[in-house]
């Protein structure tokens, strides 16, 4: 569904990302764990086309790197960005109505907009409430409501749980399990290792803008070096 092929990002004499390889499976849940400036969200950027990189973004089998993000959210390819960035003095159902604004199919933004109530029911009950009056945990709900009425194939989630309280998270993580098993293909990356490895399909760890592992998010969770650096153990 989306491959990376030697994808290359410098900031200025920064080599931030060296000849990434990754693959992502269609209907699965692909989580990437690093630490701090490792670069995980440069990558998540440069699909997304708000950031320049080299090498090939092969979306769908087609190159899109360098396409504008318009274009490629309207393609299915949707990121919900760190730190929630919903829009404070707007309302919550104007928010997610702004997810929705390359679409014009009506019955469908409706139908996308149940279902976002569906799984977020603190969403509808503060739908007229200004967006900046919202709890961390809220917000955080928002911006993935936001992105699913954007109606993505594939949805990209940076830093989902960053910030909020353990039952918070907890109940994130099973939000985007829900959202996968609706037919939603995941990208995920994320501080809690743990939380992402045990819900995703296939993982990769990367290290100061390298790929250093690879494998099952089971394997991966068993693993003496990944059980030190990231689960601290």
């Amino acid at each position: 569904m989306l491959t990376l092929k030697n994808l290359s990002v410098y900031y200025g004499g920064i080599h931030a990302l060296r000849g990434i390889d990754i693959e992502v499976a269609d209907g699965k849940i692909i989580t990437l764990i690093g630490a701090n400036g490792a670069g995980k969200s440069t990558m998540l950027n440069s699909i997304a086309g708000l950031v320049k990189s080299s090498g090939e973004i092969i979306w769908d089998g087609s190159n899109i790197s360098g396409r504008d993000t318009k274009d490629i959210v309207a393609s299915g390819l949707v990121l919900v960005p760190e730190g929630r960035r919903v829009f404070p003095n707007l309302s919550v159902y104007e928010n997610l109505s702004l997810g929705a604004y390359f679409r014009k199919d009506a019955a469908g933004i409706k139908r996308d907009m149940r279902r976002c109530f569906d799984l977020f029911p603190r969403l509808e009950e503060r739908k007229r409430q200004s967006a900046g009056t919202l709890s961390g945990g809220e917000q955080q709900m928002l911006a993935v409501g936001r992105g699913l009425l954007a109606s993505p194939r594939l949805l990209m989630l940076d830093e989902p749980s960053l910030g909020l309280a353990p039952l918070v998270s907890k109940m994130i993580f099973e939000i985007i399990r829900e959202i996968n098993k609706n037919g939603t293909t995941v990208l995920l990356i994320e501080q809690n290792a743990r939380a992402a490895l045990e819900i995703a399909d296939y993982a990769y760890v990367l290290e100061t803008g390298v790929i250093t592992m690879r494998d099952t998010g089971a394997t991966l969770l068993r693993d003496d070096r990944v059980r030190k650096a990231y689960l601290g153990e």
